[in-house]
């Protein structure tokens, strides 16, 4: 498999490139999201590619969304086929990277949900004994599991801004109140839906972050991408300890990597060195093995 930094199709026009994702307008009712094997870490586009992680994360977008359609319905379209919109070569060249999806009106919210304490939260407990302002039980230790999950929204920012954890006073405001409170419940039922599923599996997430988009009708959909190691931080079970630094399945590895760099977490941002490339498309490709096997 060739990497894939960024798609060149030219029988739709492209609407957005994020920092992960390209974005192509396939008529009023439907978009094509390809998931380009791009990767970000501090909130900037890394140079290097990872070569296959956008399949793995189209794949395991849809495995999710599938999964969680009692919950809430998804962006997936299962009316139209890639072949029905893209040559042969197109095709070829995402190479399964690709996902129709029904046109949706986002809602201006990351919905983060964080079932241990850990990476940022920790450091903020450790200063205030809160989470996003959230205060908690004193005493709670690293990578300790939350005495219950906590719904911690952020705002979307552009490529090249850094998000932003807002109250949820915030997600009032922006939202309203009833789509705040559907939006903080759905997060938490997705979230304990896939930890039960996941656990089962050896695996623990310790958080992650949804998106979500309205159709004309106002019904709340699951959109963009769902519990792929990009958005959440996978543990393995078997090796969780309380006060540790856990093993990790997702892009800490990177960052863990880049921490150890003298770089200011601004673009531009060094290059990765192979064994890092291959390392972490190793782990991908483990979690994306344990979770979605024999299911």
């Amino acid at each position: 498999m060739n990497a894939l930094f960024e798609s060149t199709l030219t029988s739709l026009p492209l609407i957005n490139k994020g920092k992960v994702r390209d974005l192509y307008d396939v008529d009023d009712k439907h978009l094509l999201i390809v998931t380009t094997d791009r990767i970000s870490a501090f909130d900037v586009v890394l140079p290097t590619a990872i070569t296959g992680k956008g399949r793995i994360l189209t794949e395991m977008a849809q495995f999710w969304m599938k999964k969680s359609e009692s919950i809430l319905p998804n962006q997936l379209a299962d009316d139209l086929q890639l072949s029905d919109i893209l040559t042969t070569e197109e095709i070829q060249e995402i190479d399964g990277r690709g996902m129709i999806v029904k046109k949706l009106k986002p809602l201006p919210i990351e919905a983060i949900v964080r079932g241990y304490i850990v990476g940022s939260g920790w450091k903020e407990y450790k200063k205030y004994g809160t989470i996003c302002g959230i205060v908690l039980p004193a005493g709670l230790k690293k990578a300790e599991k939350l005495p219950t999950p906590l719904f911690t929204p952020s705002t979307k920012a552009e490529v090249g801004d850094h998000d932003e954890n807002i109250a949820y006073e915030e997600v009032e405001r922006l939202i309203g109140k009833d789509r705040a409170t559907k939006i903080r419940d759905l997060s938490l039922a997705l979230y304990n839906m896939a930890s039960e599923f996941a656990l089962e599996r050896g695996i623990i997430i310790a958080d992650t972050k949804f998106e979500f988009g309205e159709d004309d009708e106002g019904t709340i959909h699951l959109i963009d991408e769902a519990l792929t190691p990009d958005s959440s931080r996978f543990w393995p079970s078997k090796t969780y300890k309380v006060g540790h630094n856990p093993a990790s399945f997702d892009k800490q590895y990177i960052r863990d990597y880049l921490e150890t760099l003298h770089w200011n977490k601004q673009a531009p941002s060094p290059e990765l060195p192979q064994e890092v490339i291959d390392g972490t498309l190793a782990k991908y490709l483990e979690v994306q093995a344990r979770l979605m096997e024999n299911d």
